[in-house]
């Protein structure tokens, strides 16, 4: 039986890979890359789809709309040990877009996504930048996160 071949982009059944980067110093004494290290290269990932989305922080939260949102929970298992620097992805996804909440998906995995080091999911809650209570996503938010839904998750709970 051969091996399956490596995910793109394109070929990926759901969600999309960010390419994120484990540098030498992310290693623990073990060789190994430290548990902390794998939340902050799903972060970096999630940050940098949403950049490439035209979502940006410029150091005013009076106008960071959409990315003013706090993490409700996040739930991280491991897998498997990354041992060495390189390049690798992080496969996110939607699982569900409620009015004020967004649900994600993620992997933490080799850069074709073959093989995964790290999963787990996270939730966050876009909030009022003047009063830090919930409020909903825009629809421009909305419609760029349905595109990362799941097949058989329910990207909308409006």
């Amino acid at each position: 039986m051969s091996a399956p071949a490596p995910y793109t982009a394109e070929s990926l059944p759901f969600g999309d890979l960010v390419p994120v980067t484990v540098h030498f110093d992310d290693l623990d004494a073990l060789g190994m890359l430290h548990n902390s290290r794998f939340p902050l290269l799903v972060e970096r990932a999630w940050g940098d789809y949403w950049h490439g989305h035209g979502f940006g922080f410029t150091g005013d939260w009076a106008t960071a709309g959409d990315m003013a949102n706090v993490i409700k929970e996040m739930r991280v298992s491991y897998e498997a040990p990354i041992t060495r620097p390189g390049t690798y992805a992080a496969h996110l996804w939607v699982e569900k877009l409620g009015r004020t909440s967004l649900t994600y998906g993620f992997r933490v995995c080799s850069a074709d996504g073959g093989t995964t080091y790290a999963q787990g999911h996270r939730i966050l809650v876009r909030v009022d930048a003047q009063t830090l209570r919930p409020t909903p996503w825009t629809d421009e938010a909305r419609a760029i996160a349905r595109k990362l839904a799941r097949p058989e998750a329910l990207p909308d709970a409006s």
